[in-house]
């Protein structure tokens, strides 16, 4: 097992010195991971991305953009051929067509190429001319990156903790019976094994739909080919007196360390440790409208996910010897276009604040971190009603659910985060003084000029701080 691990590092480091190189002294390539917690819409903003970096109208504060340093960008083949290559085209179609609706999520890596032309500024870049520069979207679900922090626990620790956490909720019930009924000394028999995993993966589906974000292991809730493989067959368990071998707990308990080694460990090899800029997508909003339990369980999903990271700053010569380290982490509050914009800085500043206490240990790393809220297609119009004498600001748009137009207030955020953030880590079951609602909208038909991308909010913004140094 030491050598086959040592073998493997010195490979993954040749490998590293190759691409190294190759970015360094010819054609440099940004690998930014897109990823997203529970509904936060990681395809919508990807397929918004692309389109607006190949159409900049409507990205001002991407410097680049602005300044006309980017002569051209354009889509090139992956240069992974093992890895399937992001429905770009087909997502830009659902947005934009006669008929527009929200593309259907991926549920697995995906990857796609885009390639500037790039006029250096100064006076090395009148002599040098245009360059290329590549940048590669890496999609995958969030669920898979939360698993990372798996690698870190032990069978017993995880259970501990997924154990503790269901107590608390009553769709819970139905698994803890289940757990409460079996003997965790006697002999593994598999149809227990089947029914036990079975209910923990429904009890992980409805803590998802209730908004929660720590539902580990990801792969239980996207199990692809895996579905009804022993290393998806497991579930947490308390740890009895005796453990012996060919116990239920101890086959869970080997299950359970299968899937960190066959399928958290490739992933992280394979895909997760070749990223150097990263995004995170929330629905900060669907969290809050859950009610406070839900904003403290996404709480600790950032800083479990913050862990997963090796922030750090990536000089060339640490890239050739050491690998790669995450240089820059965005987390970025979706669907901003339910809020009025008065509403916006409020609900960065939540988002800010759920990510401080992993952002400071990210930022003490030599990692930028940063917070915003953004929407990657606008699908709303604003507007100020008056309700029994008092104006409020709200959102217009089109109900996914009915097809109708509708205006939509959908409460005051705080101004202070911490009026959220104190009854959220006190374990209240309610918000004591406002309701905040969330509504479905469906994309707005768009009619768009030559040179323009679908209309966003902000992001711009988040290219330029996640790219706009590279270019």
């Amino acid at each position: 097992m030491i050598i086959g691990d040592i073998a493997d590092g010195l490979t993954r480091g040749v490998e590293g010195i190759s691409a190294s190189v190759s970015g360094v002294f010819f054609e440099p390539v940004i690998r930014l991971g897109v990823t997203g917690l529970s509904r936060a819409g990681k395809t919508v903003f990807i397929t918004s991305l692309v389109a607006n970096l190949l159409d900049r109208g409507r990205m001002p504060q991407l410097v680049a953009a602005s300044s006309g340093a980017i002569r051209t960008a354009y889509l090139q083949p992956q240069p992974d051929d093992t890895v399937p290559r992001f429905d770009y085209e087909t997502h830009l179609a659902a947005l934009t067509g006669d008929a527009p609706h929200w593309p259907d999520s991926t549920r697995s890596v995906s990857q796609l190429r885009l390639s500037f032309r790039v006029q250096p500024s100064g006076l090395m870049g009148a002599i040098s001319g245009p360059r290329t520069v590549h940048l590669d979207i890496v999609d995958y679900p969030g669920e898979w990156l939360l698993d990372l922090a798996l690698l870190d626990k032990s069978y017993t620790d995880w259970s501990a903790e997924t154990l503790a956490r269901a107590q608390g909720r009553e769709f819970a019930a139905s698994y803890l019976a289940a757990v409460g009924g079996v003997d965790l000394t006697a002999r593994l028999e598999e149809p227990v094994a089947k029914e036990l995993s079975a209910e923990f993966a429904n009890y992980l589906h409805q803590a998802r739909a209730q908004g929660f974000s720590d539902c580990t292991p990801g792969r239980f809730l996207l199990p692809g080919e895996m579905a009804g493989s022993p290393v998806l067959t497991f579930a947490p368990l308390p740890k009895p007196a005796q453990t012996g071998r060919g116990t239920l707990w101890r086959e869970m308990e080997r299950r359970y360390e299968a899937y960190k080694r066959e399928v958290v460990k490739p992933f992280f090899r394979d895909h997760f440790s070749k990223i150097d800029r990263q995004v995170v997508l929330v629905d900060a909003l669907g969290a809050i409208h859950s009610g406070p339990k839900a904003v403290e369980d996404l709480r600790e999903a950032m800083a479990e996910i913050l862990g997963a990271f090796r922030p750090g700053r990536n000089a060339w010569l640490s890239q050739l010897l050491l690998g790669k380290r995450v240089e820059k982490i965005l987390f970025a509050a979706t669907k901003a276009d339910h809020l009025h914009h008065r509403q916006h800085g409020r609900l960065t500043a939540i988002m800010s604040a759920l990510v401080r206490d992993a952002k400071d240990r990210a930022d003490f790393a030599g990692a930028r971190t940063a917070a915003m809220s953004i929407a990657s297609i606008r699908a709303t119009v604003e507007e100020t009603l008056n309700h029994d004498g008092q104006n409020l600001d709200c959102v217009r748009g089109t109900l996914l659910d009915s097809g109708k137009q509708a205006a939509f207030y959908p409460g005051e955020l705080p101004e202070d985060p911490a009026r959220i953030l104190a009854a959220a880590k006190s374990g209240k079951e309610a918000w004591l003084d406002a309701d905040y609602e969330i509504m479905r909208f469906a994309p707005a038909p768009l009619t768009l000029k030559p040179g323009e991308g679908p209309p966003h909010i902000r992001l711009d913004k988040a290219a330029e701080f996640l790219i706009g140094d590279r270019l």
